[in-house]
Formats: structure tokens, C-alpha cells, sequence
């Protein structure tokens, strides 16, 4: 048994998604039949259950890489498939406008758990490619407009350095979170499916005009949306 997942082999299914915020994994085990939560420890909430028929599991890993390396280390432990982040995002691209939702088909890591992993070696954490184009098949099928490309984790929320986003922007990153190369380098190491979907809750840096931060209603609407695609894409899945 882990150390801060209380949990033993075959409490999770073998697709787990994660997810920042404990209230998120509650809505989620909400939508899911049968949820039993299988960890509770350290405000970690996961539960598992099914949908369609298909077992799942939802998983809470904190906010940032360190608290998130912790959690994917466990699930590894116990020999789960595949890691699926469900969360936001902030869009930093020219066509990226609030409310879109984001597959990251890679995300560059500006952050320091990976860099610590590697010792500054350079990496390129990717998503599993029949993931992504199971995206693509379902999202079209559900009339909505998911993009893909490629994105950056964090470390820092509130950035001193007001040019931090129009640097990332000049790379043609599509958007900033704070979890997502970490979950994609582990589950590369480990030859887990991973994949990450986020909904843009604010965008910046593109000047105060453009600037734009949802309502909790809007926040809550279209992530709604963004989860009922995931579990179709997982229901879909071997």
C-alpha cells in the first residue's frame, strides 16, 4: 500500500483521471455509477465506478507538479493503464479565446519536478497518440472545437515577470497550466496512455483589452462539457 494513496491493487480501474481539485473529483464520482471512494487520505479524494458499464476511476492530485508526482507515483505503484488529467488552463495564444477547450499533445516543462527528475536533461513529454484521435473522432461527433497543440507547465501562478507569457506565446505554446509534463513524463517512463484536457478558464497577457476570466457559472458549464467528453473518449478505450 502507498504511502498517501490508501489503496491497494484492484481499488483503481486501469484508467484513472486526475484532477487538481478535490470538489472536481466528487462532481466527477457524482456522474460515475457506483463510486466508492477507495482515498481519502491527506485530502487526496479518489473514487472509483463506472460508466457505461466501464470501470473508472477519478483521482485528486493538488495543485503543481510536486503534489501531482506523488499521486502518479502511487498510481503507477498500483499498476494502473493510463492517466488521463482533466483541469484549466490559462490560453496565451492569439486564436485561443476563454472557454475553448485544449488537448495537449505535448507540454514543455517549466517547471522544476521534471528537471529535477532528469537533472536539467531535456525532455519533450508527450501524449499517447490513439488518445488524441479518439478526441478528434468524438469531439467532432459532439459538435465541439477542441484544439491541439502544444502547451507549458509552471510552477509559479502569479509570475513576477511580466513578459514570461509573451515569451511561451513567441514559442507557439497554445496555453500555461501547472501539472501536465510532469503527468506526461512519468507516464512516458512507465509506458502508461496519458493524455491532458483542459478548458480555458482565463486568458492573458494578450493586453488588458483581451484579457477575460469566466463566471463560476460559465466556469462550471464548460467543464461539464469538457468531462463528458473524456469519459466518452475512456469509454472507448481497451
Amino acid at each position: 500500500m502507498p504511502i498517501h494513496l490508501r489503496a491497494n491493487k484492484g481499488d483503481y480501474a486501469q484508467t484513472v483521471l486526475v484532477v487538481g481539485d478535490p470538489g472536481r473529483a466528487e462532481f466527477i464520482a457524482g456522474i460515475l455509477d457506483n463510486a466508492n471512494l477507495v482515498n481519502k487520505n491527506r485530502g487526496l479524494l479518489g473514487f472509483t465506478g463506472f460508466y457505461r458499464g466501464k470501470k473508472i476511476s477519478v483521482q485528486t492530485t493538488g495543485m503543481g507538479c510536486p503534489s501531482a508526482a506523488i499521486v502518479v507515483e502511487e498510481l503507477i505503484q498500483l499498476d494502473v493503464k493510463r492517466i488521463i488529467r482533466i483541469g484549466t488552463c490559462g490560453g496565451i495564444a492569439a486564436h485561443i479565446n476563454a472557454l475553448d477547450m485544449i488537448c495537449a499533445m505535448t507540454s514543455a516543462p517549466h517547471e522544476g519536478t521534471t528537471f529535477s527528475y532528469l537533472n536539467g536533461e531535456p525532455v519533450a513529454p508527450y501524449a499517447t497518440f490513439k488518445i488524441l484521435k479518439l478526441a478528434d473522432d468524438i469531439s467532432k461527433k459532439l459538435g465541439l472545437n477542441l484544439h491541439f497543440g502544444g502547451i507549458a507547465s509552471v510552477d509559479v501562478f502569479y509570475s513576477p515577470d511580466p513578459e514570461y507569457v509573451a515569451k511561451l506565446r513567441k514559442k507557439g505554446i497554445l496555453a500555461v497550466e501547472m501539472e501536465t509534463s510532469l503527468i506526461y513524463y512519468l507516464c512516458n517512463r512507465s509506458n502508461l496512455e496519458t493524455a491532458s484536457f483542459l478548458l480555458v478558464s482565463d486568458v492573458v497577457g494578450r493586453g488588458e483589452e483581451f484579457t477575460k476570466f469566466v463566471s463560476d457559472a460559465e466556469l462550471k458549464s464548460g467543464m461539464e462539457r469538457l468531462i463528458k467528453l473524456v469519459l466518452e473518449v475512456c469509454y472507448m478505450l481497451d
